[in-house]
């Protein structure tokens, strides 16, 4: 397994991966490929494994009006065959360590016993426009005392078909 960015050549094998991870769901797939044709920051990696994307993780920014507060972790994905063997969480520790997230303000919208794991904390502030009462949003090096709601990227709402919401989508996500 290699871990590596993402270059415009894996884009395909992602794009795949999302779907596969997130069975009836095209959100997750279709917000990543918004974000790129966008030109949105993203700072992403891969895992390869013989040739296929086997797990992927996305930070976007994060947006206290049109200042950037920080990043959020979005999406994270394991194939289904490689769910359960360590893949998510040693991807997720090596982008801890890069540079470009190791000292920023992280947020992300999960599981809280699983993401508690590697240092996220729950968040009462700043508010998660998808999660009411904030019960699944998290955060790391997070010091803000501001009540506001986070921003996030126009395509994470504009990936989401009309009946659909961010938030409506539990399953899969860690």
């Amino acid at each position: 397994m290699k871990i590596q960015r993402l270059t415009p050549e894996n884009r395909p094998k992602v794009y795949a991966l999302l779907r596969g991870a997130f069975p009836g769901s095209d959100y997750e797939a279709a917000l990543v490929q918004k974000l790129h044709d966008n030109g949105r920051v993203i700072h992403e990696w891969v895992c390869i494994h013989t040739g296929k994307a086997i797990a992927y993780i996305a930070f976007t920014n994060a947006y206290h009006g049109r200042d950037i507060c920080g990043l959020h972790l979005a999406p994270m994905a394991v194939a289904p065959e490689f769910q359960g063997r360590g893949v998510g969480s040693e991807l997720l520790r090596f982008a801890l360590r890069q540079e470009t997230i190791s000292s920023q303000h992280l947020f992300v919208l999960g599981e809280p016993g699983y993401y508690s794991r590697f240092g996220f904390e729950p968040c009462r502030v700043p508010i998660c426009p998808f999660d009411k009462n904030n019960a699944h949003f998290l955060s790391m090096r997070n010091a803000t005392a501001i009540n506001f709601v986070v921003g996030y990227e126009p395509e994470f709402t504009t990936a989401a078909a009309p009946a659909e919401s961010p938030r409506s989508r539990k399953r899969g996500r860690r």
